[in-house]
Formats: structure tokens, sequence, C-alpha cells
């Protein structure tokens, strides 16, 4: 899969958001308010705000409306892409103080207040001229009328005419549920059409590109895909071809639209002209339950919500979170589910090969670490367990004198969101003190001392240790050999005691991301056969061993955790919110 080209407009990420738990920066300077009416309700808002690059711009009518909780309708706009104002749906009827020409001075009303003067067309004075408010800067005094019969009637003819030769396939379209063309028409449309002509025909089921299906009847050229491939992933492949009503999203000719963002483009896609291949015709969105998660493919960590159904994840969706990820996320990671419903995931407690159940497991593994000699004990986790189950086995480890470890992963970054760390947790391995700066290191001592015979209990969370450095004659030594895993693999196969693990849609928890983001997750779906999130029964082995207290609930085993760990000082978990907080790393 190639990547996009390096955009001079990267995502921008704020990493000094309110809720950080380090340093406050310093107060910025007072913000300069412009009073104005939307509505006729009159407001103060920003005389500029940032625009979709940070940059602090003119505030606009429609942000206005926005600050003053009036939802103005649009589809071509998004705040994280450039402005374009080519669906006319944002226009609405303003006014502006009256100016006397020869003094330039406000003219009053007989009361003091200014006189206002709507905005008409010049040719035809007695017909409001309406602004788009995606684009029009606001002005002092402006009044703004989002409500007005003048502007309902602005939108029922935009409306009426991105209908035209939209097909009314509602019910079996993709997007049927989430489709902006279908709300806005129930909302400010027109009951009946008034077209009778044939519809002009456009081509559908467009192969785009490996993970992009295009019906170019339902787009309505709002050109949101093509700015965002232009302009944020910076792989300039979609464009407009042919002229007029015959006017299609189309790639460049002799290439497919292929760069690791491409469904992106699908969630900005307020109608159903361009679905994911993976989802397409799978789901209808309204059956969905919908949870907040992180992303487990990369340091980035970002924030997503899990589509998911009766047990089965159905798709990952960005979550914003400006702070990590904006809107956005890269396509291997939103396609990074499938994994979980593989048929031949571990599903069974093994003891010695023989199946068995956790009370047994949890009772034997007490007993076996509790009279195991200081040194003859080794843990090797995994940087995609949650923080709290990290910091369960640092406890454990403290209280054996073991030694502990991570497995790296490195993989090759971009310049957007991908990072070149693929464990989504590194940082909290390193925080709660299970892996050093860098991971790895201790493995191959580890693996010295299990061919010298020092090391004789080897405890494995969700790695496969042949392919990091201990090899499978190595093992094969190992007296104790414990795992604990999801899928099975060469580690798994040796062990002489198997515990299922489950997936991080299958539980709760937190993860740390590269920048120090530390944020919680929800559990979408039940775990299958006896899998059991790690933290419940390395918290039942911690309280046995004597190295924690118990805890009801992973909110109190997060709280305990943060008042254990320097760097979490001070958070808490009710403090995390959906988008996280910001810890020193």
């Amino acid at each position: 899969m190639p990547e996009p080209v390096a955009s001079s407009h990267p995502i921008t990420i704020d990493p000094t958001m309110s809720n950080a738990v380090t340093n406050a920066p310093a107060a910025p300077p007072p913000v300069e308010k412009v009073r104005v009416k939307v509505d006729g309700r009159e407001i103060e808002v920003p005389k500029t705000m940032p625009d979709w690059q940070g940059k602090m711009q003119p505030t606009t009518m429609l942000q206005a409306c926005k600050i003053a909780g009036v939802e103005v309708p649009h589809y071509c706009y998004h705040h994280k892409l450039p402005v374009a104002g080519n669906c006319r749906m944002c226009l609405v009827e303003f006014s502006t103080p009256m100016m006397d020409p020869a003094t330039r001075k406000p003219v009053l009303n007989e009361d003091g207040s200014p006189k206002m003067a709507r905005s008409v067309l010049p040719y035809e004075p007695q017909t409001p001229r309406g602004a788009i408010a995606c684009a029009t800067p606001i002005s002092p005094g402006m009044e703004i009328h989002a409500a007005s019969p003048a502007t309902k009637q602005m939108r029922e003819a935009v409306l009426e005419s991105l209908l035209i030769n939209h097909p009314l396939d509602c019910p079996i379209c993709d997007q049927a549920g989430e489709c902006k063309l279908q709300e806005y028409s129930v909302q400010h449309g027109q009951a009946a059409s008034r077209f009778v002509e044939p519809k002009v025909h456009k081509p559908k089921a467009v192969d785009l590109g490996p993970r992009i299906m295009l019906d170019d009847e339902r787009c309505i050229l709002c050109t949101r895909c093509v700015r965002f491939t232009r302009d944020v992933a910076g792989d300039d492949a979609l464009g407009i071809v042919n002229r007029g009503s015959y006017n299609t999203i189309a790639s460049a000719p002799g290439r497919s639209f292929d760069n690791n963002y491409t469904l992106n483009t699908v969630d900005l896609c307020p109608v159903g002209a361009l679905t994911s291949k993976d989802f397409r015709f799978k789901m209808r969105v309204w059956f969905l339950k919908e949870t907040p998660s992180v992303c487990t493919s990369c340091a980035t960590g970002c924030s997503v919500t899990v589509g998911s159904r009766e047990g089965i994840v159905h798709r990952y969706e960005p979550r914003e979170n400006d702070a990590v990820n904006g809107p956005w996320m890269c396509d291997s990671g939103r396609l990074n589910y499938r994994w979980i419903h593989r048929p031949d995931r571990l599903g069974k407690v093994l003891l010695r090969g023989a199946e068995s159940d956790w009370t047994s497991a949890i009772a034997e593994l007490a007993a076996l670490l509790g009279s195991a000699p200081k040194g003859s004990v080794a843990f090797v986790a995994s940087s995609r367990q949650t923080t709290e189950e990290l910091w369960l086995v640092s406890r454990i480890a403290r209280k054996l004198g073991a030694l502990t470890d991570t497995v790296a992963r490195e993989g090759e970054p971009d310049r957007l969101l991908v990072s070149a760390d693929k464990n989504p947790n590194s940082q909290g391995a390193r925080l709660t003190g299970v892996s050093f700066t860098e991971a790895g290191v201790t493995i191959p001592e580890i693996a010295r001392g299990i061919d010298e015979g020092r090391i004789r209990t080897l405890v494995v969370l969700g790695e496969d240790v042949t392919k990091a450095g201990i090899s499978s004659e190595t093992l094969a030594r190992v007296g104790n050999l414990v795992v604990s895993d999801i899928l099975p693999n060469a580690t798994t196969a040796a062990a002489h005691v198997l515990l299922p693990g489950c997936a991080h849609v299958e539980k709760r928890g937190t993860f740390i991301n590269g920048k120090g983001r530390i944020q919680r997750f929800g559990k979408a779906i039940e775990p299958r056969g006896d899998a059991r999130a790690e933290w419940e029964w390395l918290q039942e082995l911690a309280v046995a061993l004597g190295a924690v207290e118990p805890s009801r609930s992973i909110e109190g085993l997060f709280n305990r955790m943060a008042s254990d760990v320097p760097a979490l000082a001070g958070v808490e978990w009710a403090r995390l919110g959906d988008l996280g907080v910001t810890v020193p790393v």
C-alpha cells in the first residue's frame, strides 16, 4: 500500500489541552470580541477563530451561529478542511448597520439604535441576497437571520437543485441513517418535487480503489473528498471531470485511489457516494452499538468508536480528539479488527494440557510463584496490554524479585498519524516499570538466565517470545511456562499453563500513547469461551501473593495505580473523560 505524499498542511494536533496534567501554559492574551445578533439574540463572539490549519482567521457567520447554538445546514464545509463554498446550503439572510456615506458614521433610529440594512440583490431591491455562512466574515453589529422566511426559501431551493438528479434509493443506500441529504431534506426541504424531466444517470458502483466504492449518482459534488486527499493526505489523486449535470468525482487517469487514508473520505462524504468496501452492506448503522475506544495499531493511539452488534465488531471509525488524531485515522488501523473473530482463538484454560478452570489456575499460579526462590521468575509482558495490567505485572514482579520486559515493534512511520512504534502502550510499560527506556533490552538476560538454569519460571503475556529473542530450544528448558494470549503461536503451544486472553474491545482499561496522552476505552463486546480480561486474573494473583490490595472495579484499580506511579500523580479515572489527559513522559 503506497504511503501518501507528505502534506504541506499537516494535521493540527493540540498537545496543550485544558485537561493536561503537565504544567499549564501561560495565559493567552484576552480575545477581542465582536457583538452580533443571531435570530434576534445578541451575542459576543471572538473576532478571529482558528481555521482548519489552526491559523487565526476572521470569524465566519457559520461559526458565530454555532456559538449561538443555531445550526446552519451545510455540506461542503468541514472545520478541518479548506473552505470551498460550493454547495450553497449554508446561505443565510443578513443585515448590516447603515452608514452615512458623508460622515461614515452609523445611521441611527429614533431610539438611538443602529438602523439596519438587509442585504438585497442590486438589480432587484425587494429580493434578499443571501451569503454563504461558511466563508463570510462577521462584522460589528451584523444581524444574521438564520431562520427567516428568505433563508428557509434559499435552503429549499438549494435542496431542490441537489435532488434533481439524485436517485430515490434511500431504503437500499448504505449511508441511510447517517446521510445529511436525507436529514436536511426532511428538515429543510419541500414535500414534493416539481421536476418532471428524466434524471441524469451517472455511473454506479465505480471501483475507485482497493477500499473505496463510488456511486456517482449520489454524489452532490461537495468536494470534501478532493480537499482532504489533496490538502490533508497530500495525495492529489481525486478531482472532478466532465461538465454541468454530468460532473463526477474521479481518480487521476491511470491511478487507483490508494493511500493509507482513503477511508477518511467515507466519513467525510455527507451522502452515500463514497462507501467502504469493508463495511458496505454489512450492517444498518442504527443497529450498531457505539463504544468509545482507542486504536491499538501504533503508539499514536487514535481515538476511535467501535461499532458492534450482538458480539461482532463491524467497524472502527475515528473519534475526534485534537490532542491525538483530530477527526482522522489511517486505513490500516481502521481495518485492524478482523483478527478479533478468528475461529482459532484460544478459549480454554489448560493446566499441563488438561482443561481446567480459572479458580484452579489462579490457585496453582499463586502456589507456584509464592514458593519460587527470588530471581527464579521472569515476566515478558506486551505493550499491547492495558496500563493497569502492566502495573499489576510490575507489582507482582517487584514482590518476587523477577526480571521483566516487553517486546519492541518497529515499522515505517508517516508524516500524518502513523508512528514507528507499533505498540499502543509502550509508554505505559515504561512508566509502570515493566520495560526500560528501550523495550527488549532485558530479554537477552532472561534467555541467558533460562539457559543457565537460574530462571525456572517464565510468565509470558500476549507475546510469542520465540520471535523476540528466546528460542524454542531455550523455551523448552523452562520448568514452568505460563502463557496468556489471544491467538495460538509457538509460545502458547509450549505452555504448561495456558490462559485465554481478551482483545481490548472485550475489556476496559487505559493506554498511554507515544506523546503521553492517557486514554480510557470501553468494553464493546463480551469475550469468547473462558477468556477473561487480564487485569481481573492478574489482580487475583497479585492479591493472593500480597503484592496489592484488592480493587472492586477497573476505576478503583486505575486510581490505586495512579497513586503508585509518579507520572500519574493527581490523575483519576473520572478525570480522563472521553479524550484523556496528558502526563509527563
